[in-house]
């Protein structure tokens, strides 16, 4: 039979109360992350209005296009996914054009962004991101990639 000398029992169960104290730690970590706010179709919302301005590449996250847009509500950024697919469907926006939106406002870094699914100017429109809302990308000469057009 394996004794244990009377200085071992304490540092057993030292590190049994530090063991158990990490995991009930680690485990409260878990559940006070928040939960990502990733695109749902389901909470889609539609905008008209008219385009107070429009940035090919914005300086700030998240990157790429971006249109300011006047609605009745007030004015909304919109990030409009990948540039190149807006060229590629040689869609132009000016101030004053009038606008319908398709898409979500969803949490990003601090705050909230609208993303952008659709983008309708007149009788032209364009798909911007998928319904799981992964900006799309203009068909390349491989032909792999989704094209925008609707």
């Amino acid at each position: 039979m394996i004794r244990l000398l009377p200085w071992r029992i304490p540092i057993v169960a030292l590190a049994g109360a530090i063991l158990l104290a990490t995991m009930a730690g680690a485990q409260q970590r878990a559940q006070a992350a928040p939960q990502r706010n990733l695109y749902n179709q389901s909470r889609e919302v539609s905008l008209q209005g008219t385009v107070v301005s429009f940035a090919e590449s914005a300086s700030t996250p998240p990157l790429g296009p971006h249109v300011v847009v006047q609605t009745g509500s007030g004015q909304i950024d919109v990030h409009l996914g990948d540039a190149k697919l807006l060229q590629a469907n040689h869609l132009v926006l000016a101030t004053g054009d009038s606008i319908r939106v398709i898409g979500e406002n969803v949490s990003y870094g601090e705050g909230t962004q609208f993303f952008a699914r659709i983008l309708q100017k007149g009788s032209q429109t364009v798909a911007l991101r998928s319904t799981r809302g992964f900006p799309l990308r203009p068909i390349g000469k491989s032909g792999k990639a989704q094209a925008g057009v609707l």
